[in-house]
């Protein structure tokens, strides 16, 4: 059972947060946001008026994050009374503070989460590795995995590209994950990610080592300028492979986009080589490639000016021994991120995407490192 030193720091907690939101002084801004949707003009002008409800909806979100720290913190305060008074037990007092801690600490976590892109959507594309079928095999265990993630935090996904392995799994995804700090929690798992287990493609039974690679990358939109040269891009279309019926085989829907990028530091010469078959619409895929394209080269120009090359060149590792973020192993029931040293026995509930406190021990250790 909690003790009245445990209900005196939560209730400490709930207002250093408070103080650190500076909530009295988010409300303020969100009246006076408020106001300037409420010129006549206001829709004559869709991207800035967009850009303004983006504006008021991520400072309400703070404000509602709090307020669900205020009142579960509160209920607790009650039933610690209720409990003197023999009216709740010690299980439900527990539960009170588990979910008032639970709450105190998503909007401690999000208050990390600094950066510019932080807030965005994201892009996640992930490769096989060498090794065939079992890495085939692994890369579609992640995808899932990932999948799983974004759907029980209520992000929205779409795969935006799939190329499907030779017997099973897939070489390569690509997903794209609308919702609130996407990539501010997401960016955690930006690597190499190392399975180890007796593989069923395997005939002696063998325990093998797999490996695929993750990138994670924000998603940017129309509000964000990024300058790209026409001359420097190259169309090809191809037919969407997979299921769908007869329209997907027949017509060419899939977009291939090739853009020449030189690097305006460097001088390095790199093809950015993007592919789409989100929609059997062509002109839809080719506007969700460009928003891809949009994003790479946004990244590219964040990662100079917060100058941060290390880690640029990080991602770029072989998907091989030594170079991995996180190892998987499930003989012992084990999986272990090796930056942060943060390890768990659960295994079947991280591949069903329960990532939450790998991405917390990521942010406690880096995001201080990341402003």
């Amino acid at each position: 059972m909690i003790t009245q030193e445990q209900l005196k720091e939560t209730i400490e907690r709930k207002s250093a947060l408070k103080k650190y939101l500076d909530i009295d002084s988010k409300k303020i801004q969100i009246e006076e946001e408020e106001l300037r949707t409420h010129v006549p003009d206001f829709w004559e002008h869709p991207k800035e008026a967009q850009a303004q409800m983006k504006k008021i909806k991520d400072l309400q979100a703070w404000v509602n994050g709090y307020r669900d720290v205020e009142v579960a913190v509160d209920e607790l305060a009650n039933a610690w009374d209720f409990y003197k008074e023999e009216l709740v037990s010690e299980e439900e007092l527990d539960a009170f503070y588990a979910d008032a801690i639970s709450k105190i600490e998503a909007l401690e976590l999000r208050n990390m989460l600094r950066r510019e892109e932080d807030s965005m959507d994201v892009v996640i594309k992930i490769n096989s590795g060498a090794g065939g079928t079992e890495s085939q095999d692994w890369a579609s265990m992640l995808m899932r995995m990932y999948l799983r993630y974004c759907e029980k935090h209520g992000y929205k996904t779409s795969v935006a590209n799939l190329l499907e392995g030779d017997e099973a799994g897939i070489k390569s995804c690509t997903i794209n994950v609308e919702g609130d700090f996407a990539y501010g929690y997401l960016k955690s798992e930006n690597g190499v990610h190392r399975l180890v287990r007796v593989s069923p493609y395997n005939a002696q039974g063998k325990r093998m080592t797999s490996f695929a690679s993750v990138f994670v990358t924000p998603l940017v939109d129309d509000s964000i300028e990024v300058k790209i040269e026409p001359a420097l891009m190259s169309w090809d279309t191809f037919r969407s492979g997979g299921a769908g019926g007869q329209n997907v085989n027949k017509v060419e829907s899939g977009v291939r986009l090739r853009y020449q990028y030189t690097d305006p530091y460097t001088g390095e010469k790199e093809e950015i080589l993007i592919e789409n078959t989100e929609t059997r619409d062509q002109p839809k895929n080719r506007e969700n490639a460009l928003r891809h394209l949009r994003s790479i080269l946004y990244e590219k120009e964040m990662n100079h000016r917060l100058e941060e090359q290390a880690k640029v060149e990080a991602g770029k590792m072989k998907i091989e021994w030594g170079s991995q973020i996180r190892s998987y192993v499930f003989d012992d029931r084990r999986v272990k991120d090796h930056r942060t040293g943060y390890q768990t026995s659960d295994v079947g509930g991280v591949m069903d995407g329960d990532l939450d406190g790998f991405i917390k021990a990521y942010l406690m250790e880096f995001a201080g490192n990341q402003e």
